[in-house]
C-alpha cells in the first residue's frame, strides 16, 4: 500500500528530519509540507494525501483546530498529532477533533512509521510515552469525532446515508466514510452489531 504523506510543522528542522528518517521508507510517498494552517488547507484544495503529521502549535491557527476543519473539510484524510508537550488534555482534544493518532517529537522512525501504517487500517495510534499518558485511564478508549458521534446517532435512529446527508448538508460520500470509520473502529461486521456495541459501551 502507497501512503501519500503530508506534515505540518512550522520548524523546517523538524520537517527535514522526519523527511530524511522517511525519504527511503518503501510505500511511503512524500507530497510535501506546510508551515502554516493556511497553506495547508490550501494544498488540500488541490491534493488530497492519505495522512497528515501534525503539529499543535502553529503561528496562525493551533493544529488542534486544524484537525478539526480538515476532518470535516476531508474526512477521508488522517491526521496524526506531532508534538512535544504529552499533555493528557492535549491529546484528549486532538483525538476528539478527529486525530487517528499523536506521536511526540521524540518518536523513532519505527514508530513513526508504524503510526502511519496504523491510522490507515482505521486503527488509533499513540507513540510509547503518549500511550503511557492515556493508559491513566485506564485503557485505550475507542474515540470519535464529534461528527462520528452525530452520525452514529442518527444511524441508530434508523436513517440511510441519503437522509444524513440531508440532515447534516453534507454529500452521501462523507456519510458513507464516517459509517465504514465507524464500522471500523468498533471492528463490527454490520450497522446492527455498530449500533448494539456503541449502546454497551454508552456512546448512544
Amino acid at each position: 500500500m502507497l501512503t501519500k504523506l503530508f506534515i505540518v510543522d512550522d520548524h523546517y528542522m523538524v520537517i527535514e528530519g522526519i523527511h530524511s528518517l522517511l525519504k527511503d521508507t518503501q510505500g511511503i510517498e512524500w507530497m510535501g509540507h506546510a508551515t502554516n494552517a493556511a497553506s495547508c488547507l490550501a494544498f488540500l484544495k488541490k491534493e488530497t494525501p492519505d495522512v497528515i503529521l501534525m503539529d499543535i502549535n502553529l503561528p496562525d491557527i493551533n493544529g488542534i483546530d486544524l484537525c478539526k476543519a480538515v476532518k470535516e473539510q476531508h474526512p477521508s484524510v488522517f491526521v496524526i498529532g506531532l508534538s512535544t508537550f504529552n499533555q493528557y488534555s492535549l491529546i484528549e482534544k486532538m483525538m476528539d477533533n478527529g486525530a487517528s493518532g499523536y506521536v511526540l517529537k521524540n518518536a523513532t522512525k519505527e514508530e513513526l512509521i508504524e503510526a502511519i501504517q496504523s491510522v490507515q487500517k482505521n486503527k488509533t495510534y499513540f507513540s510509547r510515552e503518549a500511550a503511557q499518558t492515556m493508559r491513566k485511564d485506564d485503557s485505550i478508549k475507542i474515540v470519535l469525532t464529534r461528527r462520528e458521534k452525530e452520525v452514529l446517532e442518527l444511524i441508530a435512529d434508523g436513517m440511510t446515508n441519503n437522509e444524513i446527508a440531508q440532515k447534516l448538508f453534507v454529500s452521501v460520500t462523507t456519510v458513507d466514510t464516517h459509517r465504514k470509520n465507524l464500522l471500523a473502529k468498533f471492528e463490527a461486521r454490520n450497522i446492527a452489531s455498530l449500533v448494539k456495541m456503541a449502546v454497551q459501551m454508552k456512546f448512544i
